[in-house]
């Protein structure tokens, strides 16, 4: 039976044991399970088809997390990791290796950016940085790469990658193409249907929903379960249960909450764009925006991030975010209330200010996350600020 994505996410990956009747998942918080288990009828784990072990290894809340998420992102196989970075660079560095070469989109989140273009070279691996506009235009030249990456939705300055193009480049070419899809969710888009080998997500962000977990997620097809496992399991970066559980219920309203994500951010931008005080807003949802078709494209919703620059420059942008009252003047995104940042005071403070501006990333560009609050109640404490 095909059933719709809130179905999904509430009934999907629970560990239900009718013996005990437990509607929810546990938080099975061990460190260490019976080895050998002597129950011929034994739970096992899914990430290496025994019995659990270990919870470096596997846990029966980490697989409850991973199968919800692979159901929601439609991914055969996926893993749980200590944070979104520790997703990334397992993955990447399961698929690349000391003489290697990789592409990636050159706007990139800030850690992203130091882990590909200070650590990978330290380890022999060359990493090329091509434009998102270049990437788009389909002309990049794949050959000699090992893995292609890059993100659904750039942070911050929110262009699109037209994943539908380049998943049939890479498909082609025989070439992996890793996506980091957090902005975007599982709700709005389901990278692996466009070509992509794996799917990463800052699960702190959306996923988790409520700003109080740090997570990771990984979705891949079952061939690449043991290379991905073996780094989380070599660098540590499995998650604690209780944070495995707290994903787990937010995956549960994930769609209801994105929803409202989406639908708010909209109308948040078009205020914005309206407002003689904006001198620029970048949101992929706005008619004027240089990616609407191709967000329109790859995006079932435009999400529910919005960045913008004030006429008056950086100190317009601290001035006027220190105004606001509903929304807060704190890093991070993605959970139920409005939160504001300055990239170049958190997400992008480790770039130089010529990588930045390389980027696009002005330094009063204001990266906005728009919560699930009223969105009359967002846009006039936005306007009082401006005011």
């Amino acid at each position: 039976m095909t059933v719709g994505f809130n179905t999904r996410a509430v009934q999907s990956g629970e560990f239900r044991d009718e013996r005990v009747g437990n509607v929810t998942t546990p938080i099975f918080e061990t460190s260490t399970f019976y080895n050998p288990n002597p129950n011929p009828s034994a739970y096992t784990d899914h990430t290496r088809d025994k019995a659990f072990m270990y919870t470096r290894w596997g846990n029966p809340t980490l697989e409850a997390l991973e199968k919800k998420y692979a159901l929601l992102d439609e991914v055969e196989e996926s893993l749980s990791f200590s944070t979104g970075m520790g997703a990334i660079t397992s993955t990447v560095l399961s698929l690349v290796k000391g003489g290697d070469k990789l592409l990636s989109v050159k706007e990139l989140y800030g850690e992203t950016f130091t882990f590909f273009t200070r650590y990978l070279p330290s380890i022999g691996i060359n990493v090329d940085l091509v434009k998102l506009d270049d990437l788009n235009s389909g002309n990049a030249n794949l050959n000699g790469y090992a893995a292609v990456y890059t993100e659904s939705t750039i942070n911050p300055t929110l262009g699109v990658c037209d994943i539908q193009m380049l998943g049939k480049q890479v498909s082609e070419a025989g070439i992996p193409l890793i996506v980091d899809a957090t902005f975007a969710t599982p709700f709005n888009q389901n990278p692996s249907k466009f070509g992509a080998a794996f799917t990463v997500h800052s699960g702190t962000k959306y996923i988790g929903g409520h700003s109080d977990i740090l997570l990771g997620l990984a979705g891949f097809e079952k061939r690449n379960m043991e290379k991905v496992w073996g780094k989380r399991k070599l660098f540590g970066a499995s998650p604690d249960p209780i944070q495995a559980y707290l994903g787990l219920r937010g995956l549960k309203t994930l769609g209801l909450r994105m929803k409202v994500h989406n639908e708010n951010a909209s109308e948040v931008a078009k205020f914005l764009s309206e407002h003689k005080k904006v001198a620029r807003v970048l949101y992929p949802g706005l008619e004027g925006s240089s990616y609407y078709e191709i967000a329109k494209k790859n995006l079932k919703g435009f999400g529910g991030m919005v960045s913008f620059e004030l006429t008056g420059g950086r100190d317009s942008a601290k001035d006027f975010a220190r105004k606001l009252k509903l929304f807060s003047y704190a890093p991070s995104l993605g959970g139920v209330e409005s939160l504001i940042t300055l990239p170049v005071e958190t997400s992008h403070l480790s770039l130089t200010p010529a990588e930045r501006k390389e980027a696009g990333i002005a330094d009063g560009l204001v990266r906005m996350s728009v919560g699930i609050e009223d969105k009359e109640d967002l846009i006039e404490d936005l306007k009082t600020a401006l005011g």
